[in-house]
């Protein structure tokens, strides 16, 4: 199977590209290698990834339609994992042309690209952030998500109306995943569990956000890896008990499904603080903030469905997780 894979340099796209690779198949992978954070860590996943030969990578910029276009008349993919994005919710209060450029325009064009050059299934990234203002938890898919409270979140909620509409119109068989907070070896600079590792190293504080009343459903990568590929693997198909009488945000007479990915549990901030400073062996100097702009103060995913229709159970524990992660960092940045 080849497959294309966007945001391959990313934190989830490489590990997804690691896993699609292992079991023999052909990957493309697309990135435009910007500097949201540090572009040599992007580099040194990609440069893994070079060592297999069933591997190609292709840089471009998603919202250049002709390029984005060429490559998909051209590789005939079966199967796009679409991962690529502008992240960070605290990002889009200060940079909000970046979400438009990427995870608008951009994703229009990789919808384009499936209905134009027989993509047999499209899987891309939603966001537990569109949840907003929600407070009924754990979150589920059949939930109302019209009250976002950051464009990032906007975007993302854009996406899932933009999927459904090109599998109505088009039959595009697409399924979103609606991603929790994934941690891990390889991870994001800007996530939390990276910046507390990186200021207790060189002994700096720590800002906690909300003053540590924060929950957040912590989801390891090799977890999400693992549904990510399963959903991949099943085409989307339309749902016979769907109503538009009483319609179902998760499902839908066309090819279009949506699905949280996460770990089913919602932990205290100060409880992933602390398994930081057990695997690191120091205690973190705290300062308490106020929340910033953007945020939510709890996240919890429920998976029943993702469960249902895959067997999806994810099950690394947050100090296992949390451990692996820091062994990585001081290998990596040679602690």
């Amino acid at each position: 199977m080849k497959h294309l894979v966007t945001g391959a340099a990313g934190f989830i796209g490489y590990h997804v590209c690691e896993r699609l690779l292992a079991r023999g198949d052909e990957v493309v992978g697309l990135d435009n290698l910007n500097d949201y954070y540090e572009p040599a860590l992007k580099r040194a996943r990609l440069d893994r990834l070079a060592r297999q030969p069933s591997f190609r990578f292709a840089r471009a910029e998603l919202a250049d339609q002709g390029a984005v276009d060429e490559l998909f008349a051209t590789e005939r993919f079966p199967r796009v994992i679409h991962l690529a994005a502008q992240a960070g919710v605290r990002y889009s209060v200060t940079h909000p042309h970046a979400y438009a450029t990427s995870n608008l325009a951009g994703f229009l064009n990789v919808l384009e690209g499936c209905r134009h050059h027989g993509v047999e299934h499209l899987t891309y990234a939603s966001s537990s952030s569109v949840y907003g203002l929600n407070s009924a938890t754990p979150f589920s898919e059949s939930q109302n998500v019209d009250h976002p409270v950051s464009l990032y979140a906007a975007t993302k909620k854009s996406n899932e109306l933009m999927a459904h509409a090109y599998a109505h119109l088009y039959g595009t068989r697409v399924t979103g995943l609606r991603f929790f907070t994934v941690y891990g070896p390889w991870g994001r600079p800007d996530m939390a569990y990276f910046l507390f590792t990186r200021a207790i190293f060189e002994g700096r504080p720590i800002q906690v956000f909300n003053h540590g009343k924060m929950r957040r459903d912590f989801t390891y990568i090799d977890d999400v890896v693992e549904g990510v590929v399963k959903v991949s693997d099943r085409p989307a198909s339309p749902s016979a008990a769907w109503s538009g009488s009483d319609p179902d945000p998760a499902t839908s007479p066309a090819p279009y499904r949506l699905y949280n990915i996460g770990n089913n549990q919602s932990s205290e901030l100060m409880d992933l603080i602390q398994a930081v400073e057990r695997a690191v062996g120091k205690t973190a100097e705290k300062i308490f903030v106020p929340m910033q702009q953007g945020d939510v103060p709890t996240t919890y995913a429920n998976i029943d469905a993702l469960d249902r229709d895959f067997g999806y159970r994810p099950g690394t524990p947050l100090d296992v997780g949390i451990a692996r992660f820091v062994a990585w960092y001081r290998e990596y940045y040679r602690v």
